[in-house]
């Protein structure tokens, strides 16, 4: 199955319009809209006020960013994702670390991973890219909703996976870390690292990773 670009991921999540010819192009028409393509992927790495304290992850530049507003608090760097990288489009099993913008909603402090932050990963905008891309049935993607509306957060056992977020190496070996993308989907610090990371952000912290 062809991986959803980023454009189309944004277009599904926010409601744009995409190219006429949707069932062969899963691409937001960029010749109609470069301006708003720029601005979202801009605005989605951006505070969304001036004092919100959020994480940026950038898998390019391997770094883990904790801001205020636009002030860099702290950097964490190098970071490990996912040993299949990082998409947009994520299922169950391809170790990949999903793109877009998430929310901490649970810590584990006593984890195999010494401490473990979890995202609200599958986002309900994940949901709609896998109605829409066929991943999702109808009667998945209603079963999520009913879900996610009982739990106030997203189920974790469907085809796109869960256990996502953000954790320390634990027993992992800290020459790996340092050389390649281990995980099986999250983000990957030093044990000393998440327990600064962990003094930093909290239940509803902002996480972008793109």
């Amino acid at each position: 199955m062809k991986p959803v670009t980023r454009r189309r991921f944004l277009a599904l999540a926010l409601g744009w319009p995409v190219a006429a010819n949707a069932a062969a192009s899963v691409t937001l028409s960029s010749e109609v809209y470069p301006d708003l393509v720029a601005n979202q992927l801009e605005r989605a790495a951006s505070p969304r006020e001036p004092y919100e304290q959020w994480v940026l992850v950038d898998d390019k530049a391997s770094t883990l960013t904790v801001f205020r507003g636009y002030t860099v608090v702290e950097e964490f760097h190098p970071v490990s994702l996912g040993r299949g990288g990082a998409r947009t489009q994520r299922l169950r099993g391809d170790n990949t670390t999903p793109l877009g913008e998430f929310r901490v909603y649970r810590f584990n402090h006593d984890s195999k991973w010494h401490i473990f932050m979890g995202v609200d990963y599958p986002t309900p905008a994940h949901a709609r890219m896998a109605l829409q891309q066929g991943i999702y049935s109808q009667a998945d993607y209603d079963a999520y909703f009913d879900y996610y509306r009982r739990h106030r957060q997203p189920p974790q056992n469907t085809v796109l996976g869960g256990a996502i977020g953000i954790h320390g190496l634990g027993e992992a070996d800290p020459d790996i870390h340092d050389r390649y993308n281990w995980t099986q989907g999250c983000v990957a610090v030093t044990n000393s690292q998440i327990e600064r990371l962990a003094e930093l952000v909290k239940v509803g912290t902002r996480v972008v990773i793109r």
